[in-house]
């Protein structure tokens, strides 16, 4: 009979669209692209690829996910790249939701006329670095090392020790960005050994400055010598000083690490950071120096296309303005209370027939930042056969796979998200359903 033909079992569009998980992704996607992932189904139904009950299902697989998935990071890295690097504080995320409709972003309500993009954010970054006569904010820190390089030194001389031309990740390397500005690159001393003579020597009527890279994610040891900010100040040229990680000010935690605080009051000239490091900001590139020179990288005309949206400024505002971030809550974690945590983590599991140890575990910064320092940590251990359906669990939980071991390291874990990952570990299916080897 006609009626037999399973293609008439198709569900309709109309129906489709009406359906709740399917309306609900309408609103987050848009209905359009909906109803085509619907109609692409419905076809794959009536050429008997799947049946007509399976037309919804497949319609909702054919959709992309709802978006970046959050992520427990409990990798014991601080500032995990792939994670993107720095959590923002929950004052930060609040500025960023009450940001995304119209905001005063460029406007000074008590009077009615324009303001000054971001003042916000950036008499909060004055105030946090006193020292620092002007302060500037672009999208990153790669982007505020290329504002300088453009503004002082196109078609003029960069002096730089050769022993930190380094490669920022994912191939990047500081030579070509430089390069790309239209700078050249007057590279001095040996990889691991150089002296003031050596800036010293190079540096003349056509050096545009000279640049200090803090090597933030290597370390070398052994026969070498550097020169401080404070001896290349002397030079009679300007000094950028690159310091990587975003630290505004000392923390003891971090002895090696270069603040920007520090390094102005050293003598340099101008100071190049990242926001969403040890600052525990927005991505951002942060630039503090002298009041004119500022001034002079901010009229740039290239200053336009690297500057920075108004979520990001609500985020660095708050970030500036409120309370501890998450960044620095994890680096300065009590490895005591971790370990108690941990155990009490344990201990629930066990009631529940989950088998896993508590083990000593190091934690570093991450991110570029503070190469060679090692966190004292408390990990949970379980079998390396949880690794992978964690990953892919509701939330997803990154650990870190050593010696057969997967270690859940609590330190950047947020202490309310403990029962979900619990949840997480004791959802994991048997060891015999695990057959997929990662």
């Amino acid at each position: 009979m006609r009626d037999a033909d399973p293609r008439r079992r198709v569900p309709r569009t109309d129906v489709l669209l009406a359906d709740p998980r399917l309306a609900a992704a309408a609103d987050r996607l848009g209905r359009d692209r909906v109803k085509a992932a619907i109609v692409a189904a419905q076809a794959r139904a009536r050429a008997g690829e799947i049946t007509p009950d399976r037309v919804r299902d497949a319609a909702l697989a054919a959709l992309p996910a709802a978006g970046p998935a959050a992520v427990l990071n409990a990798t014991g890295v601080v500032l995990h790249t792939n994670l993107g690097r720095a959590p923002l504080s929950a004052a930060a995320v609040a500025a960023v939701a009450a940001a995304a409709g119209h905001t005063d972003v460029e406007l000074d309500l008590a009077t009615g006329r324009r303001a000054r993009r971001g003042r916000d954010a950036l008499a909060a970054l004055a105030a946090a670095v006193p020292d620092a006569g002007g302060v500037h904010v672009v999208n990153n820190g790669a982007a505020a090392l290329v504002l300088a390089a453009t503004a002082l030194a196109a078609g003029r001389q960069i002096v730089v020790s050769r022993g930190e031309l380094v490669e920022i990740g994912d191939g990047f390397r500081l030579p070509d960005l430089l390069a790309s500005t239209g700078a050249r690159l007057r590279e001095v001393g040996t990889t691991n050994r150089t002296t003031l003579a050596d800036y010293a020597d190079a540096v003349g009527p056509d050096t545009g400055f000279v640049l200090k890279v803090h090597p933030s994610n290597f370390v070398v040891t052994g026969f070498t010598s550097a020169v401080g900010v404070d001896r290349l100040a002397t030079l009679g040229v300007p000094v950028v000083a690159d310091i990587g990680s975003g630290l505004l000010a000392p923390d003891p935690l971090l002895p090696a690490e270069p603040d920007a605080a520090g390094t102005l009051r050293a003598g340099a000239h101008l100071v190049t950071a990242s926001g969403d490091k040890l600052l525990g900001g927005p991505q951002a590139g942060l630039l503090l120096g002298d009041a004119d020179l500022v001034d002079r990288l901010r009229r740039h005309p290239l200053a336009r296309a690297l500057r920075v949206d108004k979520l990001t400024l609500a985020a660095l505002a708050a970030t500036l303005h409120g309370p501890d971030t998450p960044t620095r809550a994890a680096l300065h974690a009590d490895p005591a209370a971790l370990r108690r945590r941990t155990e009490r983590l344990r201990d629930r599991l066990a009631a529940d027939g989950c088998k896993a140890e508590v083990l000593p575990a190091a934690a570093v910064v991450g991110g570029g930042g503070a190469p060679g320092v090692e966190l004292d940590s408390w990990a949970l251990a379980l079998p390396e056969r949880y690794a992978r359906p964690l990953r892919l669990g509701d939330p997803p939980v990154l650990g870190r796979v050593t010696r057969g071991r997967l270690l859940l390291d609590l330190r950047c874990v947020p202490a309310a998200a403990d029962d979900a990952l619990r949840a997480a570990v004791l959802a994991v299916p048997a060891e015999a359903d695990l057959r997929v080897v990662d």
